[in-house]
């Protein structure tokens, strides 16, 4: 064949594989445009003219939701439980249904909550109380109820669950996998250096056990919070002082007077009001809000009621009106941009600069709910901090659940400080912890040799153990970051360092004991925190709005959730459902302080974390 002949054939060739290309890039074309206009046309909700709001949380109530947002409406779309709600959300619905006269009811469904820190149900609890006062009945159905579900369900006028039911409330506890001992067998060497007495985060790997001071801490806490459930749910339904710890304490021999009938329990103990399958709740909705059996059960869920009622018009706000801007910092602490539900130290310095940079924003509230992890990050989360209020505006905190260690950290400069009497913060203390493998290569044969060129050459290196230089060197290095940390504490608080050594060494307190101790300036939740930040800026109540600073979605990302939304019949037809919740919650359990080893805290394995977890 002549290379004429060859060249043409190529071309051929060439010419019939770019035609498919420019093919297939049509119909991606179309179809992109297809849900642009899909998007774009499917019709605006709408809120009956008679319904009753269901909340319905799934997965865990958070301040931010964590993750892709892709990766949210993708499991969505496939019908997958979701593993998290936002408080916002169900606040915003609530507040928005006790004025609305189509809304004649609010339901609450439970049966998707898995957890939710106390402080948070607490919020929901107010409005919920704020709600009823506008003469609208609240009722509460579940197939069964469990601590924190019930705490929700304690609010409703009326209670309503399944007869094969039960309501199970067994209180707090922190437990965690301790493994010195398999580290032991394994010959791994940890090695760990803490500032204070009561930072545990090192001990999974260096005991075998809770140390007496971890215990100590972590009971004050805990049978803080535990009163503080008991108050809530003793008031809301209006049982004796100590029903709750009698229930919990006492439930074998209370279940044999029940006969074994754990739903009749619940009903004779007065924790329920009726056992009822979910077609006689219906009948108590359809009672409440009106309509036939043979009509479409009146309800509206509070997302898309959201969506209805923020696309109706609203009175107008000025143009050019104060703001007071608030940002969100939920999870844990992490070096460099990180996602929603991970507070990257570049990402939250970024969002703070976007506020400090607004004209219009005249304060600034920073909501945390974090148990901490790299001191680099937030000491850069800290210096932003401070150049916001050096350009003459103040900054308020609002703790949520947990503001803790680095919690704290990025905390201590603002002007306010602000927890809710049971949100877990303090553990002002740092840890290092180090792994090396020196015994277990020699017991399978591996021996490390080698020179350098320095003293501590080599010294770092975990598979030959660390040397006595870099032994001193982190000892020195997490005694100077404590001073260093309880210094700036003192510092930004108005207090000498022995004042805040003294409530520092790790100790994890509740928000109430806190403030007793100086830690916080006061109680209240994030609306008190926004209310506060705008009087200290001389704003007038009512003549300001509030702006969330949250990362802003690419155009392909924006196009991309349109796409899921749009497709979502597809997408679920795939079934790629992930795994089991239960098996993905027991997996992070597990892996929480392994996970910590293998982030580090920053480049010299240095955290500022609390293990301050409830169960």
């Amino acid at each position: 064949m002549s290379n004429g002949s060859f060249g043409r054939g190529v071309r051929r060739v060439w010419a019939v594989v770019d035609g498919f290309r420019k093919l297939v890039h049509l119909f991606l074309l179309l179809f992109v445009l297809l849900v642009l206009v899909a998007a774009l046309s499917r019709p605006q909700p709408r809120v009956p003219d008679s319904a009753a709001l269901v909340l319905a949380p799934q997965g865990r109530l958070v301040d931010q939701l964590s993750g892709d947002p892709f990766d949210r409406a993708l499991a969505r779309a496939q019908g997958s439980p979701l593993q998290e709600t936002l408080l916002k959300d169900l606040i915003d619905a609530i507040r928005a249904a006790k004025d609305d006269a189509r809304i004649k009811a609010l339901v609450l469904d439970t049966n998707g909550l898995t957890s939710a820190g106390l402080t948070k149900l607490q919020e929901l609890a107010e409005e919920i109380a704020e709600f009823k006062e506008s003469g609208k009945p609240v009722i509460a159905a579940a197939d069964f109820f469990e601590r924190d579900q019930y705490h929700l369900a304690a609010q409703a006028d009326e209670i309503y669950m399944h007869p094969m039911g039960y309501v199970l409330i067994d209180g707090y506890a922190s437990f965690r996998p301790y493994y010195k001992e398999l580290l032991d067998k394994l010959y791994i060497d940890y090695h760990a250096w803490t500032a204070g007495e009561y930072k545990s985060v090192v001990e999974p790997a260096t005991r075998n056990g809770m140390s007496e001071e971890d215990r100590e801490a972590t009971s004050e806490y805990l049978n803080a919070l535990w009163a503080s459930y008991q108050a809530d749910v003793t008031g809301a339904r209006r049982l004796e002082r100590n029903a709750m710890q009698r229930y919990a304490d006492e439930f074998v021999a209370l279940l044999r007077e029940a006969g074994g009938d754990l739903a009749r329990l619940a009903v004779d103990y007065g924790l329920v009001d009726e056992l009822a399958y979910r077609d006689e709740v219906e009948d108590r909705i359809r009672e409440i809000v009106g309509g036939s059996e043979n009509d479409e059960l009146p309800t509206i869920d509070h997302e898309t009621y959201l969506a209805a009622v923020n696309g109706e018009p609203r009175q107008p706000v000025a143009p050019g009106g104060s703001l007071v801007g608030v940002v969100v910092l939920s999870g844990e602490i992490v070096d460099g941009r990180q996602p929603p539900g991970r507070i990257g130290g570049d990402s939250a310095a970024e969002l703070i600069r976007q506020a400090r940079d607004h004209d219009r924003v005249k304060a600034l509230v920073v909501r945390v709910d974090s148990p901490g992890g790299s001191p680099l990050a937030s000491d850069v989360i800290l210096r932003e901090i401070e150049r916001f209020q050096e350009s003459g505006r103040p900054v308020v905190v609002s703790m949520g659940s947990v503001a803790a260690s680095g919690g704290y950290w990025i905390s201590m400069a603002a002007d306010e400080i602000w927890a809710s009497p049971t949100t877990l913060t303090g553990s002002i203390g740092v840890a290092i912890e180090v792994p090396t493998f020196q015994r277990t290569l020699e017991r399978i044969g591996v021996n490390i040799d080698g020179v350098g060129t320095t003293r501590l050459a080599g010294q770092f290196d975990s598979f030959q153990g660390l040397g006595e230089d870099v032994r001193d060197i982190l000892d020195q290095t997490v005694r100077q970051l404590y001073e260093q940390f309880v210094g700036k504490v003192a510092s930004h608080r108005g207090r000498s360092f022995q004042e805040i050594d003294a409530v520092a060494r790790g100790r994890v307190w509740t928000g109430e004991a806190a403030l007793e101790r100086g830690l916080v300036d006061k109680l209240g939740d994030l609306d008190d925190a926004i209310a506060s930040a705008a009087e200290l800026a001389g704003l007038e109540e009512g003549r300001y709005g509030i702006r969330y600073f949250e990362p802003e979605l690419t155009f392909a990302e924006r196009l991309a959730l349109g796409v899921v939304k749009v497709a979502a019949p597809v997408v679920k037809a795939l079934d790629l459902s992930p795994w089991p919740p239960e098996l993905t919650t027991l997996l992070e359990r597990a892996e929480t302080p392994l996970r910590l080893l293998a982030a580090k805290g920053d480049r010299r394995g240095l955290y500022a974390h609390c293990f301050c977890d409830v169960r």
